[in-house]
């Protein structure tokens, strides 16, 4: 029978960031200030939420007028927590690994072991331009993810790393304290295949952008089969903008309002921005190649994973998207503390319902 461990994992974005989770000038009583995310992160913990994911943004842009960093945020949420394990976000060229494997390590004996980290490559490349920072080619920068990921786990495990890289160089460095075990879970997005063949070498967790359990197949189905003959293992956040309301209609009104206040020019700005971005893989896909405007109003594609309806409704699609292979859902809400907590009392049991009748099944047909 499969374990509790088996169970599908939810995790929210922390609003570390001003603007919400759309591109839309829609009412969002989201705060991103830190009296609102200590008490959403306490909500969100009370009501069956694994993780919560910081984001990182050095500029304004696309509605995100003020941004806290996400480390120090991060380690604020775990201060005022005792359960929830919250993932910082981290950027290569800004942090420099040893930095980077010195704080998380810190953290993590702060915390119980409780931080985990998200390697973002870079989407953004004004943000890179008005900091001083070299905006490498769309492959280069996964490869330099990769090294980075490579030298956080060394420093990490190692009493004396060594690495001669093309971007970071360490001698015979030899980090203590080193983190409690389990080590903290390295966590990184993208759908480029530079990104998928990345976490098939060197990523705990690959977070993709919202899609459908089809199309989450073929992704999952490409990151095992080459994970496997790398002999890695690699679990699968999938991205989704939930609006869970008492009835569906009620819902895609919602959806409806989101997308018909949408902001254009930011919505066409961030569009330009993220396809550019794609463009220069070879294979010219990005993260948003085959997005809509519409698609685009939510940051991450989370409309098209489509949890917009009633409680029951979004369970069934959650249990869907699990049987695509999706380990964990990474969730936006318009309203976060009372949308965290209205998902973590209807539809989180209803998952566990669903996920225990089907464990119920497999028994007994063995």
């Amino acid at each position: 029978m499969s374990s509790h461990s088996d169970a599908i994992k939810f995790a929210y974005w922390v609003p570390n960031v001003s603007g919400g989770l759309v591109i839309s000038n829609i009412e969002q009583r989201t705060g991103w200030d830190i009296d609102y995310n200590r008490k959403l992160a306490q909500i969100a913990e009370a009501n069956g939420f694994d993780y919560a994911l910081s984001q990182i943004r050095f500029t304004a842009g696309y509605g995100a007028d003020n941004q806290h960093e996400s480390v120090s945020f991060s380690h604020a949420l775990l201060a005022a927590t005792t359960t929830l394990k919250v993932i910082a976000a981290i950027l290569p060229g800004p942090w420099n690994p040893a930095l980077a494997a010195k704080q998380i390590a810190t953290i993590n004996h702060l915390t119980n072991g409780r931080v985990s980290v998200n390697v973002v490559s870079g989407w953004f490349r004004g943000e890179f331009a008005a900091i001083g920072e070299l905006w490498l080619d769309h492959d280069e920068r996964y490869r330099r993810s990769e090294e980075f990921i490579r030298a956080l786990r060394g420093i990490w495990t190692e009493d004396s790393f060594t690495l001669k890289g093309d971007f970071y160089r360490f001698t015979n460095y030899s980090m203590k304290p080193k983190p409690i075990e389990p080590l903290p879970e390295i966590f990184q997005g993208g759908s480029s295949r530079a990104a998928r063949d990345m976490a098939s070498r060197v990523s705990d967790w690959y977070f993709t952008n919202g899609n459908t359990p089809e199309e989450i197949r073929k992704q999952v189905d490409d990151i095992r089969t080459k994970a496997k003959a790398n002999g890695h293992k690699v679990r699968i956040g999938v991205n989704a903008f939930a609006i869970a309301r008492e009835s569906e209609q009620e819902a895609r009104a919602v959806l409806d309002e989101i997308i018909a206040k949408a902001n254009p020019e930011a919505v066409q700005g961030f569009a330009d921005q993220v396809k550019n971005a794609g463009k220069a893989s070879p294979e010219g896909e990005g993260n948003w190649a085959k997005s809509s405007l519409e698609d685009l109003v939510q940051y991450n594609d989370g409309f098209r994973s489509n949890l917009i309806g009633t409680p029951e409704q979004i369970a069934e699609r959650i249990l869907k998207l699990k049987d695509a292979g999706a380990d964990l859902i990474l969730l936006g809400f318009l309203h976060f503390q009372e949308e965290v907590e209205f998902f973590g009392k209807r539809v989180i049991p209803l998952v566990r319902e669903l996920e225990a009748a089907r464990d119920r099944e497999l028994v007994a047909a063995e």
